[in-house]
């Protein structure tokens, strides 16, 4: 069988979003994968410190993290590019003068507000990572360290036009539903990571296969031949989807798998 790359998200793809563990017929379909020959990455918008355990216990032969910032093949780091740390702590202060609240994420740590704020949603977060013993080393607002994205959380109060017109020269933002946006570097994306881990083996793009089921996976599907979004996705990938499999609760991996024959 000729040996092909699978690239895959990993909430409501590889991890359920109801359980919020990986489904043990995902995790036989893999490792049937991988029996064969393929090779199998996690292409995540989250940074390598925060890919669960849940993930890492399926040993996938690589992590592709933060939107194709930093990417790991086994133990060699393939690439990697973080945010210059002055510009950095620069955009932190913007986001403070545009009164939106924020998360940064870097390869050791993610990185709160020092107070609690208004957004809900971020507090969910805060209380999430809290319970997995992150978070809690440094404020947000210290500056004192290098991160590869942000979380941006918005509501009324914020100026949130400022904040994106601040960014644009290096920055984009990817909008998640909620005021919620995804803040990543230009030029660096899912797809970007896809690219880069197919040159560095030597596999065509036509061996390549992504899944996927959320907006930040747009970059990925549009770049891929064979694209796969999970019974439950966001519209924004159907223009893009080449096939569609059943929810990942409902053996939606090893259905996929099979279709394709790579199992």
């Amino acid at each position: 069988m000729e040996r092909a790359v699978l690239f895959f998200d990993i909430d409501g793809t590889v991890i359920s979003d109801d359980t919020k563990m990986v489904p043990e017929s995902a995790i036989i379909a893999l490792r049937e994968a991988q029996k064969n020959g393929h090779l199998l990455f996690i292409n995540t918008g989250r940074t390598i410190c925060s890919v669960p355990s849940e993930v890492r216990r399926v040993r996938f032969d690589g992590y592709l993290c933060g939107c194709g910032t930093y990417l790991l093949y086994g133990d060699e780091i393939l690439f990697a590019r973080s945010v210059p740390q002055e510009r950095g702590k620069k955009i932190i202060e913007e986001i403070g003068r545009c009164n939106l609240g924020g998360v940064a994420e870097g390869v050791e740590d993610v990185y709160f507000p020092g107070r609690m704020t208004r957004f809900e949603n971020l507090e969910q977060s805060r209380r999430h990572f809290r319970g997995k013993g992150m978070g809690i080393e440094q404020p947000l607002e210290s500056g004192g360290f290098i991160y590869d994205k942000l979380f941006i959380y918005a509501d009324e109060k914020s100026d949130l036009e400022r904040f994106l017109k601040y960014i644009e020269e290096d920055m984009e933002a990817i909008d998640r539903g909620g005021n919620t946006y995804e803040v990543i570097q230009k030029g660096y994306s899912k797809a970007t990571a896809c690219e880069f881990t197919l040159k560095k083996l030597g596999i065509p793009k036509e061996r390549a296969y992504v899944f996927g089921d959320s907006s930040n996976d747009l970059s990925m599907f549009e770049y891929a031949c064979h694209t796969i979004a999970m019974g439950v996705h966001s519209p924004v990938l159907d223009p893009y989807t080449e096939y569609v499999t059943s929810r990942v609760e409902e053996d939606g991996i090893a259905n996929a798998l099979r279709h394709y024959g790579l199992i």
